[in-house]
């Protein structure tokens, strides 16, 4: 991939970019969420048909404005259903479900302290659960039809930075947390976690007998399903990133090599789910890493922002990444082509080759013909 010189994002944002998110029905709007309570929406469609295009802003709800949030916002996140709702949060200690159109929030759910992150599933049809992660050691579930906390998953034990629904089990949904551990729920038995990912795989020799199971050496602040649901990506504060079995909550011993992490807050991760192999896009200080999700192989690094990205996301219908971060930007990066120099060239390699796949059949053809010459002069 390679930072699109064609195609820029219209810059709005004044302070560092936290969150972003596309659409799942169109893949065309992608809104962004600020440190200054900024929110703001992009339409990513060119309509003019011409190869340079600035994405332009739709819509925005200013710090000015009445129904912004107060301080940071941490996640925003569109309604799985539909464009016309979105949900944010933020450390002010707030949960807002808004109207897109009007831009207006229709529900306000107060939390008791700062939001890190929260997450709706995309394929739920049996329940409208938001997870909530906040400084509190537990997760909360809010029912976006009553617009108040359905129940509490308890298990941690310091601040929940980061949640995540399977894209397959609309039931089951994974946490990390400042505690160095990472959860699997069904929120059906919300007094247990199904498994506590453990780094060492229950391997009493690596880890003691007596330690405590954990799926980092700091923080985990970042999680990620594969598209498939199979697999979970963590990414933690010791600097590593994990690849884990969703079924039976195995540590697959990939080794990603050791990646900046440094973040006590939601750092966003994403996964391909379109390419063959599935990639694994981390943030890297102001840098962007593209490791292979099977065997850990670092297959680019993306450079553009100036400084930290805090969040990326995928855009799986046609591959190409948008993050944001502390400069301020979005940058869309896109696929890699061929250049026309290297195109020509490639022509020039195609016919260099058929010329000499020519000459060799002639000069076969020739040698056939004077074998055959003096097998009739010796007859």
């Amino acid at each position: 991939m390679q930072l699109s010189k064609q195609r820029d994002v219209e810059k709005v944002h004044t302070t560092p970019i936290n969150s972003l998110d596309l659409d799942p029905v169109e893949m065309r709007y992608l809104i962004s969420g600020a440190s200054n309570g900024t929110i703001a929406i992009h339409d990513l469609h060119n309509v003019t048909g011409q190869p340079q295009y600035t994405c332009p802003l739709l819509c925005t709800v200013d710090r000015c404005s009445q129904h912004a949030h107060k301080y940071s916002v941490e996640t925003v996140q569109w309604y799985p259903a539909d464009s016309g709702m979105f949900v944010s949060s933020s450390f002010d200690k707030t949960l807002k479900v808004w109207d897109t159109n009007t831009l207006v929030p229709v529900e306000t759910v107060a939390c008791r302290e700062r939001v890190y992150c929260h997450r709706l599933s995309k394929i739920a049809t049996k329940h409208c659960l938001i997870a909530v992660a906040s400084s509190l050691s537990q997760v909360n579930l809010v029912d976006l039809k009553s617009g108040s906390y359905s129940h509490i998953l308890k298990g941690h034990k310091g601040a929940v930075y980061v949640v995540d629904w399977s894209p397959q089990n609309e039931y089951v949904l994974a946490s990390g947390s400042s505690d160095n551990k990472a959860l699997m729920w069904d929120v059906r038995m919300a007094k247990n976690c199904i498994f506590t990912l453990d780094q060492h795989n229950g391997d009493a020799t690596r880890c003691g007998p007596h330690a405590v199971q954990t799926a980092h050496n700091g923080a985990v602040n970042g999680l990620r399903f594969t598209a498939d649901g199979l697999y979970l990506v963590s990414f933690g504060t010791d600097c590593r990133v994990r690849l884990w079995r969703t079924d039976n909550g195995q540590n697959m011993l990939v080794n990603y090599g050791a990646i900046n992490n440094v973040h006590e807050k939601c750092l966003s991760i994403d996964v391909s789910s379109s390419l063959n192999p599935e990639i694994v896009f981390v943030p890297h200080d102001s840098n962007i890493d593209m490791l292979c999700l099977h065997t850990g192989t670092k297959l680019q690094r993306l450079v553009g922002h100036y400084n930290d990205c805090n969040t990326l996301v995928y855009h799986p219908f046609h591959q190409e990444l948008y993050s944001g971060g502390n400069d301020r930007n979005i940058i869309a990066w896109l696929p890699k082509t061929a250049s026309s120099d290297d195109y020509q060239e490639h022509l020039k390699e195609t016919k260099l080759k058929k010329g000499t796949s020519r000459e060799t059949k002639k000069k076969g053809a020739n040698v056939n013909l004077m074998q055959d010459t003096w097998s009739s002069d010796e007859d």
